[in-house]
């Protein structure tokens, strides 16, 4: 085995096994070396290195008639200027022994940084409400946030309503049905399914929900790498628009 494949081979350990050649190139740049993107794909590929693959969403578990109808005021501009601008939330479900588990997560736009997530048995409002609460109490933003969903009817409550409104955010929606406008949510769900659940086994909802903080803040968050931020990670991105604004 050659060196540069050892390496790769220890980098993709430390990714929890979930990076593909293009992370490992960026990595192994990282660490000084000189390869071209080509060569570590090959070298992965001799090596039986791969990312892992997820499963699908739950058939039948969301929609329904929404109790009302907001504009989509995002219209699907994905790419805000700064942080606490625009946040994403969603819904998926986690296969445990003892049924599901729901996980409702609150993404800002600008980083791709889970800044609130809940998990709980059932799928009401009060999961999403949650999140949402974390998410405000952590970055306790200045100004109004946009918070984008779709219209299940967790996402039109009265509770959900004025939470809103008590905490000056405000709400556009997707069109019911119209799965690209949360993309973003739709995008970590399935990097987390593909590079964690899909891999374990949760006998209780207690360790799907370890599972879930490991993922967010052990590693998605504080390590793992996007593309969109220029290889970096959400907090390494968030930190280094902070550097910049101080001009170091």
């Amino acid at each position: 085995m050659s060196r540069q494949t050892e390496l790769i081979r220890q980098a993709w350990n430390d990714s929890g096994k979930v990076y593909g050649y293009r992370k490992l190139h960026d990595d192994l740049l990282d660490q000084g070396e000189t390869c071209c993107p080509n060569r570590v794909a090959r070298l992965t590929r001799l090596a039986g290195i791969k990312a892992q693959i997820g499963y699908k969403r739950r058939p039948g578990s969301y929609g329904g008639k929404p109790s009302l109808a907001v504009d989509n005021t995002l219209d699907r501009q994905f790419d805000v200027a700064a942080p606490d601008r625009a946040w994403v939330t969603d819904i998926t479900y986690i296969r445990i022994l003892e049924g599901f588990a729901y996980l409702a997560v609150v993404i800002d736009l600008y980083s791709r940084r889970v800044v609130g997530w809940s998990m709980q048995s059932r799928q009401p409002p009060d999961v999403v409400l949650q999140a949402l609460h974390m998410a405000v109490w952590r970055r306790k933003p200045k100004q109004r946030v946009l918070i984008q969903s779709d219209q299940g009817s967790q996402f039109t409550s009265m509770d959900w309503a004025a939470f809103i409104r008590a905490h000056n955010l405000e709400h556009p929606m997707s069109r019911r049905g119209n799965c690209h406008d949360n993309a973003v949510a739709e995008s970590f769900f399935s990097s987390l399914k593909r590079e964690r659940i899909r891999r374990r086994t949760y006998k209780t909802r207690d360790e799907a929900r370890q599972d879930a903080f490991d993922y967010i803040e052990m590693f998605y968050n504080p390590v793992r790498k996007h593309v969109r931020n220029g290889m970096l990670s959400p907090a390494q991105f968030e930190q280094q628009r902070f550097l910049k604004a101080e001009g170091v």
